[in-house]
């Protein structure tokens, strides 16, 4: 769904010179425990949650935002709330912020799958309970929980959005598909017949920044938990972003890949993109299949040369202690304040641009104890935004040749 706020027929003007342009993913935590909670949440400008996201997104002031964990429906109501009372009321200093495109569709989460999937001798079909979001696609208590969402300040070219909701895990060629310990197949007969391997979605979202086209491939994996031995969720969260992998290399390694709807046509990866969102993979810690995350890391057509930062992440590392004492990885890069008893914080959020496009600056979104913005991401003693920072690059978009 496209709700541009311009006339219909509003086009980039071509740009003399390269654009910098602000790209941003933010797991904002704005799902709530039923259908239109969200929107009421929104349907007035006071909601604390609401307005602290408001205002980290303020101070960042990204051109181009992915929100991840943000309820879909139908209507895009509370996407056009949360731009009304939230993004367009400036906050405590911070200055509003317009979004003139925007984006949402039908995610996986909460789609019921008609089978048994966590194999716990039931299908649950009745909506509101941890049992249905076990045997839904995704995991969510209702359709469209822990959707997704793009705001823009550049048009979407509405009629070329590829969409890979649909795909089916079985379709994937050495798809890591969970066995139990006998080595059956974890998932009952029939299943895998319907099974989708997008626990939300996988977005590709053509921009017209200046005259030129970046493609934004937007997800959100499933998390490499709440299962067992099977590792059902890790080896999902593997093949999600395997997804994205295959599509970035085409050729024979996406031969299988077709979009929704496009049954008939073969995949062209983009010349140009920005691969966004949380993808629930830390390249050294966390519960995550070995070397999951490392296929995007580690993909010849994508430019990691620059990691986002904060002092904020790593003092908290410091502070929090416990499992964050054992990690390997560098904390000043984590995004995501986890249990620090089991989990710790992890790096789990990426801005992944193509090769070509050059990268200036960025950083993640994480004030450090004694800075006043701290308030908008305090987890102890009550959950201020997220449980996930803001990440953000500045890239440079050439002008088209």
């Amino acid at each position: 769904m496209i709700v541009p706020l311009l006339l219909a027929f509003s086009i980039a003007i071509p740009a003399d010179g390269p654009t910098t342009v602000r790209f941003a993913t933010f797991n904002a935590s704005l799902n709530r425990d039923e259908p239109g909670a969200l929107i009421r949440d929104l349907s007035t400008p006071d909601n604390v949650q609401a307005a602290n996201v408001a205002e980290i997104i303020q101070r960042v002031a990204p051109d181009v935002l992915l929100i991840n964990e943000f309820d879909y429906d139908k209507d895009g109501e509370a996407m056009a709330l949360f731009q009304k009372n939230y993004l367009a009321i400036g906050r405590n200093g911070a200055k509003a912020i317009q979004y003139p495109y925007r984006h949402a569709a039908e995610v996986n989460t909460g789609v019921h799958s008609g089978f048994d999937l966590d194999n716990s001798g039931e299908v649950v079909a009745k909506t509101g309970s941890r049992g249905y979001g076990n045997d839904a696609f995704g995991f969510g208590q209702f359709p469209g929980q822990y959707g997704m969402a793009v705001y823009s300040k550049y048009p979407i070219d509405t009629k070329t959005i590829q969409s890979f909701h649909l795909f089916k895990w079985k379709d994937m060629p050495g798809a890591l598909l969970p066995t139990r310990e006998d080595g059956t197949p974890w998932y009952p007969a029939g299943a895998l017949n319907v099974f989708r391997l997008s626990s939300k979605a996988h977005w590709v979202l053509p921009l017209n920044i200046g005259g030129k086209t970046v493609h934004l491939l937007a997800s959100h994996p499933t998390p490499p938990a709440f299962d067992g031995p099977e590792d059902r969720n890790g080896k999902r969260n593997h093949d999600e972003i395997r997804l994205w992998a295959d599509y970035l290399h085409g050729g024979t390694k996406a031969a299988y890949l077709r979009a929704d709807g496009a049954a008939d046509r073969p995949i062209t990866p983009p010349a140009a993109f920005v691969l966004m969102g949380d993808q629930n993979a830390d390249p050294h810690d966390g519960g995550s299949v070995p070397d999951a995350i490392q296929q995007l890391l580690n993909h010849p057509r994508i430019d990691v040369g620059f990691i986002p930062k904060s002092d904020g992440a790593a003092e908290a590392s410091r502070l929090q202690g416990q499992a964050n004492k054992d990690q390997k990885g560098p904390p000043e890069v984590d995004t995501a304040d986890f249990d620090d008893r089991s989990v710790g914080n992890l790096r789990v959020d990426y801005v992944l641009p193509s090769k070509g496009l050059k990268v200036v600056g960025g950083a993640v979104f994480w004030p450090k104890s004694d800075d006043p913005l701290a308030r908008l991401v305090r987890m102890r003693p009550e959950v201020a935004s997220s449980d996930h920072r803001l990440v953000y690059l500045d890239i440079i978009v050439p002008a088209p040749e």
